[in-house]
């Protein structure tokens, strides 16, 4: 989007869990229907969630048209204001209010659980919402979150869909032992302990080996987030992934 450019006032912090941080952007020649020529002063929060971060706009009013334009320009972390993704809340006839999410390239980023998080401080905090138990709609699926603290908020995930267990990949001359599961976005999930093969759960090869899964041919045409689980007890275990759309190993 060569003829755009963002005009940062200020330096936006790192934010840690679902924190945020209310700034403003200028973007010039992205503009309204009604006045093809005048600047916009868009105002955006910047958020946090387990290290995903996100760009997030009230588009209520549907000032921006072009969402994937602007979540390109937006998450562009060297012209715009740099994310992961953009969180956009809209209205909604059916919940309080609808999450759109884009990737980073534009693409759409289906649902996410860190990305829901956010945007759900992010109406309690701006008073679009006014309960600690609201819903919102994403991709026409009504989610349930709850507000447990100021930082800490929780989300009823979608019943996981379309789960195919053990299933088997050559990458880079590897034969992979994996794992599918839909969550809202389609997830690959591949567990060390079951491909003795790859190297110890720091060193693996995530961008090179999560791109390859990503686009690997039992994926397609939408391609998939890319797990890399280490099961370190009963009750915990190590995750490192490749993001579809950002293209990129992230938190």
């Amino acid at each position: 989007m060569q003829s755009s450019e963002f005009r940062i006032r200020e330096i936006v912090p790192l934010l840690d869990s679902v924190r945020s941080g209310n700034h403003k952007a200028e973007l010039r020649r992205f503009t309204p229907r009604n006045d093809p020529q005048k600047n916009m002063k868009i105002h955006f929060t910047k958020m946090s969630g387990a290290g995903n971060d996100f760009v997030v706009v009230d588009n209520r009013n549907d000032i921006i048209e072009d969402r994937i334009k602007f979540a390109v320009a937006s998450c562009n972390r060297r012209l715009g204001i740099g994310a992961d993704g953009l969180l956009l809340l809209e209205k909604s006839t059916k919940a309080d209010f609808l999450m759109r999410y884009y990737n980073a390239d534009g693409s759409d980023g289906g649902m996410c659980g860190n990305g829901g998080r956010c945007i759900a401080k992010y109406a309690f905090d701006n008073s679009f919402v006014k309960k600690n138990q609201f819903t919102f709609d994403a991709l026409g699926y009504i989610y349930e979150a709850q507000r447990i603290s100021a930082d800490l908020y929780e989300l009823k995930m979608k019943p996981p869909a379309d789960k195919r267990l053990n299933h088997k990949i050559n990458v880079d001359g590897q034969l992979l032992n994996a794992n599918f599961i839909d969550t809202g976005s389609p997830n690959s999930v591949i567990f060390l302990d079951e491909n003795m093969d790859l190297t110890s759960f720091d060193k693996v090869n995530v961008l090179r080996l999560g791109k390859e899964i990503r686009y690997h041919e039992t994926y397609q045409p939408k391609g998939v987030n890319v797990n890399f689980v280490s099961i370190e007890g009963i009750n915990s275990i190590k995750v490192r992934t490749y993001e579809r759309g950002v293209e990129d190993e992230t938190l």
